[in-house]
């Protein structure tokens, strides 16, 4: 069968199969006007193939030979999300040595630390920061003094946003120390965590992701990364995309076309 690719998709798929972002992204960056197809400037909705001459800054993009590629990295306390900038002190790329051009699946603030995935595969960074999906990531706590009354039960039922205008969604929360607790989350809003604890009159002193999915922080050190084994990859591939999706891509390595 013939690559969809070949046949020509909407400049924002080829972005995100090019593990250049993920499409919500490739929409910014379309609607700044910095991505262009044979010299003009791309519009939403352009249909585009390999054979056009796409460039995004002015730096051209190429469909990757390499095989989709996840790795969960141990993000440090201090390294901003993001791959440049010349006002932060830690970057990806510090750490990140990596062969193929690999970008994260949702972000980490810079004073939270923990598991990171990094990706080429556009299609699942897409998926997995769909907020509607509700993904599970898990969090450990600390907070600057001793945990007490009905704080956890309220933040487990869900806790209005002030700042945000919005309640969050009910999570899992368990107690696992006199300063610490344990939390699953279910979506992302900016600095949730933080802002659910300040809620509740607690101060965050430390953050760390120890899940995403069903990838596992594991023995890996801050600033440290790993490939997923081919077991972990199968199953985030599974529930990413669903169990009859999910298995038509255990042979391709990545998601299947969204209709």
């Amino acid at each position: 069968m013939r690559d969809p690719v070949e046949r020509g998709i909407r400049i924002n798929k080829y972005l995100a199969a090019c593990g250049i972002c993920s499409r919500r992204e490739a929409d910014r960056l379309i609607a700044e006007g910095v991505v262009t197809v044979n010299g003009a400037a791309a519009e939403p909705g352009t249909v585009v193939t390999p054979q056009d001459a796409i460039c995004v800054n002015g730096k051209a993009v190429t469909r990757p030979k390499e095989r989709k590629v996840i790795l969960a990295f141990y993000k440090p306390v201090g390294l901003t999300c993001t791959e440049r900038d010349a006002h932060a002190e830690k970057v990806l790329s510090d750490y990140v040595k990596y062969p193929v051009r690999v970008t994260y699946a949702g972000r980490l603030d810079k004073d939270s630390e923990g598991l990171l995935l990094l990706t080429n595969d556009g299609d699942l960074i897409d998926r997995m920061m769909r907020g509607s999906a509700g993904h599970e990531k898990e969090y450990i706590v600390r907070v600057s003094r001793e945990l007490g009354g009905d704080a956890l039960k309220r933040m487990a039922a869900g806790i209005y946003l002030k700042d945000l205008g919005q309640k969050t969604r009910p999570c899992e929360v368990e107690q696992t120390g006199k300063f610490t607790f344990r939390i699953v989350l279910t979506q992302g809003l900016n600095r949730q965590i933080r802002r659910m604890c300040k809620a509740v009159g607690y101060e965050v002193t430390q953050l760390r992701r120890v899940r995403v999915v069903n990838i596992t922080l594991g023995n890996l050190k801050p600033g440290e990364y790993r490939e997923l084994t081919e077991e972990e990859r199968r199953e985030l591939y599974r529930i990413c995309a669903g169990s009859a999706e999910g298995k038509a891509t255990q042979e391709a390595g990545h998601l299947p076309e969204k209709s």
